[in-house]
């Protein structure tokens, strides 16, 4: 028989073997009774994370050239970065000729 075999379901996990909780994690959790919520989570067990950016980026979606995504993907992580930086600097060669 060919082709994936069907997955069996998600696996259980024994709640005896979850964490304890601590007085933090007590008074960072939502408090609800009865489907409404008296008081909001203010935080997460996993820590503050990532900072919000000042300006976020915006994800589109593009149609590159097979080569040309292909050369860029080579160049290794963060090329996605990289062209970004390379598009501002075209922008911005690009209106400055513009002004001219």
């Amino acid at each position: 028989m060919s082709g994936k075999p069907k997955k069996s379901g998600i696996d259980w996990v024994d709640p005896d073997d979850a964490p304890e909780w601590t007085e933090d994690m007590f008074e960072r959790a939502e408090f609800a009774v009865g489907g409404k919520v008296l008081r909001p989570a203010t935080g997460t067990v996993r820590g503050p994370g990532r900072p919000r950016a000042e300006k976020p980026k915006m994800q589109v979606s593009v149609r590159l050239d097979q080569d040309v995504l292909a050369g860029l993907r080579n160049t290794g992580p963060g090329w996605q970065n990289r062209m970004n930086e390379a598009l501002r600097e075209w922008l911005s060669r690009s209106q400055a000729t513009l002004k001219r």
